[in-house]
């Protein structure tokens, strides 16, 4: 379950929201007017958050390569690496 906290409590109680952050390693939903306003979390929760969106762009790339047919033996492949690393 989402944890959804008030603008104020982003003032008031910062130091909780941040523990709970750190914690959980969840976002913390914040309301202003009582409406969603912003996502708050951890850098560390960021980052991976971040690095798999890579990652996850980086595979849908690959698939698309796959279908469009623009591929090429893995032997290939690996033989052009190696005679890069030669050089």
């Amino acid at each position: 379950m989402p944890n959804i906290r008030s603008s104020a409590d982003l003032r008031n109680s910062y130091n909780d929201i941040s523990e709970f952050c750190h914690r959980y390693s969840e976002p913390v939903f914040i309301t202003k007017n009582g409406k969603g306003d912003l996502a708050v979390m951890s850098i560390e929760t960021y980052e991976q958050f971040m690095g798999q969106y890579e990652l996850y762009s980086l595979l849908k790339d690959g698939m698309r390569d796959v279908e469009d047919g623009n591929i090429r033996p893995f032997s290939e492949a690996i033989s052009e690496l190696r005679s890069r690393r030669k050089r």
